[in-house]
């Protein structure tokens, strides 16, 4: 018998996707995945009924329908301060997943290096190792999560070609600053290194913290590849849209590469979708406020019940510390969470390359009273673990 594909042959499955699982089999309050359970904006889904029975239901053009891309550009362009032309500068994929994959494969070959800050989105390594790339990692050290300039241009002089960045952070929260950005983009400039951005938490910041994008830096515009999605924004994480902006040299060949992996984005889904891109200001003001609101009730139950934790400047991510409580494995914690306690959560050895197995990672994308629930559930955790 023929021996399988040596490059995959230490992947895992994803341990978010597990723990999700878990969370089912033991009807636990899931704050491992990130996704809500709430409904998206209510223009979105009255949308997507009409489109149900006047369609689109065909392929449309395999990087994005036109009126997607028109209002997907203007709404960029408003927060981005960059200019994007919809005919060139943007490839719509199949989430966000597929747009890092499609950006990993336009600028990278086998044998180049990426650097991957630590903790890290667990799809970041196994893109870079498809590609046949290998992945370098710098870490970014708890509790703010900082980075040693020195030892992350000691991976560029290793010779690394391009950086993943996620900003703000997933999973740690960190947003970084525009003085961090601006160190980054030397190095990049300094090595010709490409830029890979996942900013799919673009809109859900923490006052006083501001989100820069990273192609609207100074010089950065020709050697950025913008990643996103709507999922998040929009609270569509099933609708699966996400997309490429970057100068039209590097789109012209990312079309083609997310041409051969998924062909195209769902028709009925973008044209529903051009609602939520064409929503003004007061969206956003409001999601900011609404995500406020969630992190603090949640952050304030886990103090109340003495439990340490994080305190994301972005996203919707914190991650606890389980030292106390003298575990080896962070997985079978979260297992033995679930089972015991009721909650949902996703080991931390999942995120780090440096052996960490003293975090676990929970989320608060959820209704109020789901969060008040998983609180009520972990005021027995010192009980039972």
């Amino acid at each position: 018998m023929r021996k399988l594909s040596g490059r995959t042959a230490e992947f895992t499955d994803s341990v978010i996707r597990r723990m999700t699982r878990v969370s089912l089999k033991y009807n636990a309050v899931n704050l491992s995945q990130g996704f809500p359970d709430f409904d998206p904006p209510r223009q979105l889904t009255d949308r997507l009924a009409q489109v149900a029975a006047e369609g689109p239901h065909q392929y449309a053009v395999t990087w994005g329908a036109q009126n997607f891309r028109e209002a997907l550009a203007a709404k960029q362009r408003h927060f981005m301060g960059t200019d994007i032309n919809p005919d060139t500068d943007i490839v719509v994929t199949c989430g966000s997943t597929e747009a890092m994959m499609a950006a990993m494969m336009t600028v990278t070959d086998p044998g180049d290096k990426v650097v991957i800050f630590s903790p890290f989105y667990e799809n970041y390594g196994a893109d870079t190792i498809l590609c046949g790339a290998e992945p370098i990692y710098v870490p970014l050290v708890p509790p703010e999560f900082s980075f040693d300039p020195e030892v992350l241009e000691d991976a560029f002089r290793k010779g690394a070609t391009a950086l993943v960045l996620c900003n703000p952070s997933n999973p740690c929260g960190k947003v970084f600053t525009r003085e961090e950005l601006l160190l980054i983009a030397g190095l990049a400039e300094k090595y010709d290194a490409w830029i890979i951005t996942d900013e799919v938490y673009e809109h859900i910041l923490y006052a006083p913290n501001v989100h820069t994008y990273f192609a609207a830096l100074p010089g950065m515009r020709e050697r950025t590849i913008s990643c996103s999605s709507l999922s998040k924004t929009y609270s569509i994480t099933g609708w699966r849209l996400g997309y490429i902006i970057a100068a039209p040299d590097v789109i012209d060949r990312a079309r083609k590469v997310h041409d051969f992996l998924t062909v195209g984005a769902a028709a009925p889904l973008m044209e529903a979708a051009v609602t939520g891109l064409q929503m003004g200001d007061d969206y956003y003001e409001a999601l900011q406020a609404t995500y406020t609101r969630k992190r603090d009730l949640f952050l304030r139950g886990l103090d109340d019940l003495g439990i340490a934790h994080t305190v994301p400047q972005g996203a919707y991510y914190i991650m606890l510390d389980i030292s106390k409580y003298g575990y080896d494995s962070d997985l079978t914690f979260c297992e033995q969470l679930a089972e015991k306690v009721g909650v949902g959560a996703v080991p931390g050895s999942s995120f780090f390359r440096e052996p960490v197995n003293h975090l676990i990672r929970l989320h608060f994308a959820k209704q109020e009273s789901t969060l008040c629930e998983a609180l009520n559930r972990l005021a027995d955790m010192d009980s039972v673990m």
